[in-house]
């Protein structure tokens, strides 16, 4: 009776929509008899933006007056020189690519900074396990149950809304596996409230609907039909179907550009939500990862651009959001055969909001000289990613036990957030 596939792990739960048989209409013509829960006030939005396959953070955030750097990738190497390319300089140390200019005004005022040496201790080359382990918060322990991001959920002294944990993506992201209930949306109109069904489905009332789920043998599914419910009632479908950005605004018609596109109109709906989750792909650069054009340009462009559009339409929310983004690993300091870079350790990550100390590339990095470099070939991991991510989301969220957010681990903040 119910085409709606769902992933539940652990408690937490998923409804993937678009693609995948979208709600039942006698869901949703039974939440369009009941009455719309009222909104619940703003609350601190954490955006979390996962650049899977591992993004090349000597190319993004580039160390250009590395002298062994451009002997390392004589193919790959940019500076701010016209005649070398176009980075645009930060500090005198570290230049931007030019596919991430959208980004430079943001750093420039202070609201950006980035991170660089930045990785996992576990040294692992697998994107698989390296991503399962940076998700998952425990570098050194395979079968942990929950997800940072779930955990955070967790943490933040007060109930939560079926709203308060949204991954819009295909699939759960292991970061919000779980016992706290989070929801995996692919497309919100497709998952909001719809009023037209098929005739039989119009007929059924509230009441039926909750017995349906009541009379469920599954404890699980019980509870995860009922947040569905809940969640379904708390969409304005008219403001998905006719959204409008702040003027000038253009997302990119890429799959991290509707995304955020979405995660922003959660936002101005204030159903609660604290913890977004959005996914960036391509990453994997191997060959022919180009300079200023090339996969490696384009995808960055994307990724400025998205998240440029996100800020710009986050225009009277952005004192309660802050945005970080995550990749599993870096890629090598030598460039291969191919013109590309293989698997290595430490890259970046941007951290965007009006609660940054901004205007900064925070790093303990030395030379890339060979006797610097872990295995002879790859930036060492000289920040823990656990260091940047507690602090965002401790700062930002206001966790409570906050110790617990990483479990076993002790370590110091970055300081990268405002007090």
């Amino acid at each position: 009776m119910i085409n709606r596939r769902a992933f539940m792990r652990s408690g937490a739960m998923a409804v993937f929509a678009a693609g995948m048989g979208g709600v039942p209409s006698f869901i949703t013509a039974t939440a369009g008899e009941r009455k719309i829960i009222h909104p619940y006030k703003k609350t601190k939005t954490l955006v979390c933006i996962f650049q899977r396959g591992a993004m090349d953070g000597l190319m993004a955030v580039s160390p250009y007056n590395d002298p062994n750097l451009k002997a390392l990738r004589p193919g790959l190497f940019m500076s701010p020189t016209a005649s070398e390319g176009s980075l645009t300089d930060l500090d005198g140390k570290f230049g931007l690519h030019p596919s991430l200019s959208s980004l430079y005004p943001f750093f420039v005022e202070g609201r950006m900074a980035m991170v660089h040496g930045v990785g996992s201790p576990n040294t692992t080359r697998s994107h698989f396990d390296a991503q399962d382990y940076m998700e998952s918060g425990t570098p050194f322990i395979k079968n942990t149950p929950s997800g940072w991001l779930n955990r955070a959920v967790g943490l933040t002294g007060h109930d939560a809304t079926p709203f308060s944990a949204v991954s819009l993506t295909n699939a759960l992201p292991r970061s919000f596996y779980g016992p706290q209930d989070v929801l995996a949306i692919s497309n919100l109109e497709e998952f909001a409230l719809q009023m037209k069904g098929n005739p039989q489905a119009t007929k059924m009332t509230a009441k039926s609907f909750e017995q349906l789920y009541d009379q469920t043998s599954n404890d699980l599914l019980k509870q995860s039909g009922k947040e569905s419910f809940e969640a379904m009632k708390m969409l304005d479908l008219q403001l998905i179907k006719n959204y409008k950005t702040v003027q000038g605004v253009v997302y990119p018609n890429s799959a991290l550009g509707k995304s955020l596109k979405q995660i922003a109109m959660l936002i101005k709906m204030n159903v609660g939500l604290e913890v977004a989750f959005a996914e960036s792909g391509g990453w994997d650069t191997h060959f022919a990862q180009g300079t200023t054009n090339g996969l490696f340009a384009r995808n960055l462009k994307d990724f400025s651009e998205s998240i440029a559009a996100f800020w710009k339409d986050m225009e009277a929310y952005q004192d309660d959001v802050t945005v970080m983004t995550m990749t599993e690993f870096g890629r090598t300091v030598h460039q291969n055969g191919t013109g590309g870079t293989d698997h290595g350790r430490a890259s970046c990550l941007f951290v965007l909001g009006n609660d940054v100390k901004g205007k900064k590339v925070y790093n303990q990095m030395g030379t890339l000289a060979k006797e610097n470099l872990e295995d002879g070939r790859d930036l060492p991991v000289t920040t823990d990613f656990r260091s940047v991510f507690g602090e965002v989301a401790n700062k930002h969220l206001g966790l409570i036990k906050s110790e617990n957010l990483f479990p076993g681990w002790k370590g110091d903040a970055v300081g990268i957030m405002k007090n």
